[in-house]
Parts: structure tokens; C-alpha cells; sequence
């Protein structure tokens, strides 16, 4: 059990508080001392029961200078060291701590990974093991500053070793080397990770295309909402952005300096899922870490939590859920202890919550919770008026990826993309283009290079907003009808003799409509 005493910062404080214990025969394996001015005792005491506790508190509280004392799960020095290694361990990269020999300290997964050996094996291992023909240690001391881009052959693989020299300050004040942090790059995958930094160099709203009116729509009701302390819930098919429309709206919110934590609801088992949002006490269960495990929503503390596919919730998760939007507390898994953050949660789903709701499969209560602002993304089907510009920028992107020639859309293969349904949205046009991109050899892209499959074709008024007057939904179906028949029929003359019309008509409707080039 661990303890946490709100308390005076006086001589013998801590010996009256140990004395009690002492008296009554429960050990105290450890204690910490936290607090601005000391005014915090924290003490673990393995062997203390939940009725010793309610014996002893009321004489705890007696001592002079002792205003407080209740339970916590967690020492500070836990704390700090759960968090360490969960930031370690988000890590991709190799990280190291040597000491002056030359020996490991400490070093996250993916370290361990590379060496071969368990992350729990690493600490104590030699780099002359590894590294035979450099003396990492005489390097560090002979620079004594930080050493960027250090090449090494580890193995098979050639790596970029950034190198963070550790410092400690003798009783003299004079400082003296401790060590290194050494942080591995693969540099067969630097243009790769270059490429994924230039695609996260614009994060907010000005990374989300607004061609189309009704994405624009869209984005400025986002704008409005994004910084509200309220749920929001975004609605839509797959490959749409929800996640960059909840990121974005993150960023503009008082909470973008803060963390933003996401977790896919979907396919995750309830117990798993569990633990990844709200943890686990120090042995929950069976396998479980000893020390516990920080959820995704204490490490979001203060920032935003993005539930992805929230209508895949389990009924036990929807109720904490419930819970924590309610009054910001919870439970870890296998604690009595109650946590109160600050988190703001952004939830998405592409299903029809209502309809679960009356299926019994999903909270109502839960969901008006969520429902307090809510934002619904249009499929790409329905903001085709677009779609010129968005794959002018996603071909750019995949040009500077293959490092290619920026190649540019023939007037066939853009009527091919205004035509198509897109059933994958946004993410498959791009997926789309950056295949036709490596496919094409000169600098044009014609539409043979663009792999559309049939598969899940919408029949009928499916996708057709029918909102509107009917004159707009008409006029919808017009431009559907043009841009499926103008790759077959690539002129006015030959599209207007297939449709029995003037090629005047035609050509006024494909120039209405933005179809084609017409010379």
C-alpha cells in the first residue's frame, strides 16, 4: 500500500509519522518526499492491510503538522518512471544511455531489438560487443558537446547515431562526463522519415483541402467548435480524415499545446482496449507489470483523446466512458483509486449511432453525451466539383516521395476520377494516384494508369444528395452522366451524338460542369 501525507515541513516529522508504523509493526520499504516546500511524505508499506489503515489514520492525523492522508496508487518516482518508459517505448528509434566504460545503462524496445537481446538483458552490455573498431567513450570525452550524424555498421545495417553527452556536477562545481545518450537512425530510411515530417509540416486546418464548397462548409463549422470544452462527434465514411479533422481541431483548440492521444475502438478486445485507455494498477492481473500501467488518457492529461470508431465500444467500456464524461474521474484496472483529469474528448464512427441506439447496442445516455457538438464529413462522391485540385496535390506529394518528375492529369483521366464512386474516399484517391504516379513513364498520367476496381459500385440515387431543389439533384445527375460517358467520348461532337444533342449543348454543359479540356 502506498500512502501520501499532506503535511508541515518540520525537524522530526517524518521519524513522529514512521514512529506509528513502527509501533504497530508494518514496515516502511521506501519514502519519498515531494511538494514545492517538502509539504508532501509519500510511503510504501507492502505489508499494510486495509484494517491497519483504518486503525492507524486517525492517529496519523493527530500528529502535529499532519493535516492529511489518504491513498495513492502511484510513488513519484513510479510516476515519473512509467512515463519515462512509455515515452521510450513510443519511441521507433533505438535509444541508449552508456556510461564512461562503454556499458549500457538503460535502452527502450527497439534497442533491444537491434542488439538481439530482451529489453530487461540490455543493461550492462558492452558496445565493444557491437562496435569493435569504435571507442564510443574516448569519442564523447575528446568532443565533450553533442555529435550529430555519426555513421555506423552495426551489424548488417548502417545507422546515423546522434550523441547527447550527460553531464554531472562534482561537490567542486567543476562538471564531469557520465555518459551519452546515443539515439540510432537507419539511414537507408532517413528519406522516408523525411518525407513523413514534410507530410506533418501542416497539421491544422490548413492541411485539410477545402476545394469543394461542402468540404469548406465543413472546415469552418470545425473552426467554430474546435475550441469549445465540450465532446464532439465526427461522423462519416471511411478514408474521409476524420482523424485529420479531429487533429486539426485539436491544434486550434486551448488544449493544442497538449498532447493528442488516438485509439482505434475497432477490433481490439475489451480487456486490451481497457487497459490502453484507463491502465492498470501495479499487479492487476496475471502477467501484468509490476509497477502498473499509465492508459492513454492520463498520458492525454490535459490535452485531447480521439476515439476512433467509438460505435465499436464494448458495453463495459461505453459505461466508464459514461462515467468520465460525466465527472472527469475513473478507475485503473484492478485499482479502488479514483483518477480526475482534464482530458477533451473528440470521438468518430461510421455508423449510424442513432440506429445502434435502438438496437440496444449503444448507450443512448452515451451517445447525447458524445452528441454535444457534431460534425459530419461528406463523402468524396458528393464534393467531386473538387477533385482537380486535391489530386494535383496528392500526385505532388507522391512525385516528391518516388522522386519523380511532377507528372500532370490528362483531360481523359480526370474525367475517370470525376466519374468514379470512390467507396475508400479521400484515402483512396490518394492511394490511387501514387500508384499511377509509379506507373507512368513520360509526364503525363492517362487514365489506363489509374486502377479503379468495380467493387462496391453504388446503383441507383445512391450518394445523390437529395436535399436540395430538384433542379441541383438533376443537375448532379447530369454531371455524373457526362463524366462516366467522356473518356468513351472525348469531344463534344462525339459525346453530343452519343447523347442525341447539339455538340453546343455539350460543350456549354461540360465547360458548367468542369469536364474535359475542350480546345
Amino acid at each position: 500500500m502506498r500512502l501520501k501525507f499532506h503535511c508541515q515541513n518540520r525537524i522530526g516529522i517524518l521519524r513522529d509519522i514512521v514512529a506509528q508504523f513502527a509501533d504497530y509493526g508494518v514496515n516502511v520499504a521506501r519514502g519519498e518526499v515531494g511538494g514545492d516546500h517538502g509539504n508532501t511524505i509519500y510511503l510504501y508499506l507492502p505489508q499494510l492491510l486495509n484494517a491497519q489503515l483504518a486503525t492507524l489514520k486517525p492517529v496519523l492525523e493527530q500528529i502535529p503538522g499532519v493535516f492529511g492522508v489518504r491513498r495513492v496508487s502511484l510513488m513519484p518516482s513510479e510516476r515519473r518512471h512509467l512515463e519515462l518508459d512509455a515515452l521510450l517505448s513510443s519511441l521507433s528509434d533505438p535509444v541508449m544511455s552508456i556510461d564512461m566504460e562503454g556499458h549500457i545503462v538503460a535502452a527502450n524496445r527497439a534497442a533491444g531489438q537491434m542488439l538481439g537481446v530482451r529489453v530487461d538483458e540490455v543493461p550492462g552490455l558492452s558496445l565493444d560487443r557491437y562496435l569493435p573498431d569504435l571507442d564510443l567513450p574516448a569519442l564523447i570525452r575528446r568532443n565533450n558537446a553533442r555529435v550529430n550524424g555519426l555513421r555506423l555498421k552495426l551489424g548488417e545495417a548502417t545507422y546515423l547515431a546522434d550523441i547527447s553527452p550527460l553531464h554531472s556536477d562534482k561537490d567542486d562545481d567543476v562538471a564531469s562526463l557520465a555518459g551519452a545518450v546515443v539515439t540510432l537512425h537507419r539511414a537507408d530510411r532517413i528519406g522516408e522519415r523525411i518525407y513523413q515530417v514534410q507530410r506533418q509540416e501542416l497539421r491544422g486546418f490548413d492541411a485539410l483541402f477545402q476545394a469543394s464548397p461542402r468540404l469548406a462548409a465543413v472546415i469552418r463549422e470545425a473552426r467554430r467548435m474546435a475550441p469549445l470544452d465540450a465532446p464532439l462527434l465526427i461522423q462519416g465514411e471511411t478514408g474521409t480524415g476524420k482523424e485529420l479533422l479531429a487533429r486539426a481541431c485539436h491544434l486550434a483548440s486551448p488544449w493544442g499545446q497538449a498532447p493528442f492521444m488516438a485509439l482505434n475502438c475497432a477490433g481490439l478486445p475489451e480487456s486490451m482496449a481497457e487497459t490502453e485507455l484507463f491502465g492498470y494498477a501495479p499487479g492487476a492481473f496475471e502477467g501484468a507489470r509490476p509497477e502498473g500501467k499509465l492508459g492513454l488518457l492520463e498520458l492525454t492529461a490535459g490535452g485531447t483523446i480521439f476515439l476512433d470508431e467509438v460505435g465499436e465500444m464494448s458495453p463495459r467500456l461505453q459505461v466508464k466512458l459514461l462515467r468520465f464524461l460525466q465527472d472527469g474521474g475513473f478507475r485503473r484496472v484492478g485499482s479502488d483509486e479514483e483518477t480526475y483529469l482534464d482530458v477533451r474528448v473528440i470521438c468518430a464512427t461510421q455508423q449510424d449511432l442513432p440506429a445502434l441506439c435502438a438496437e440496444g447496442r449503444f448507450r443512448e445516455d452515451l451517445y447525447h453525451r458524445l452528441n454535444v457538438l457534431s460534425l459530419v464529413v461528406p463523402p468524396l462522391r458528393d464534393c467531386l466539383d473538387g477533385i482537380e485540385p486535391l489530386a494535383e496535390h496528392f500526385l505532388d506529394r507522391a512525385a516528391r516521395q518516388i522522386g519523380c518528375p511532377l507528372p500532370r492529369l490528362s483531360a481523359e483521366a480526370l474525367a475517370r476520377l470525376a466519374g468514379y464512386h470512390w467507396p475508400g474516399n479521400v484515402r483512396q484517391l490518394e492511394n490511387v494516384l501514387f500508384q499511377a504516379a509509379s506507373l507512368c513513364e513520360g509526364e503525363v498520367i492517362e487514365a489506363g494508369h489509374l486502377r479503379l476496381p468495380a467493387v462496391g459500385k453504388r446503383q441507383g440515387l445512391d450518394g445523390i444528395d437529395l436535399e436540395g431543389q430538384l433542379t441541383d439533384i438533376l443537375g448532379e445527375v447530369e454531371r455524373r452522366v457526362l463524366a462516366a460517358l467522356y473518356p468513351q467520348y472525348p469531344s463534344s461532337r462525339q459525346l453530343g451524338k452519343r447523347l442525341g444533342v447539339s455538340h453546343t449543348t455539350i460543350a456549354n454543359k461540360l465547360k458548367r460542369h468542369g469536364i474535359g479540356r475542350e480546345e
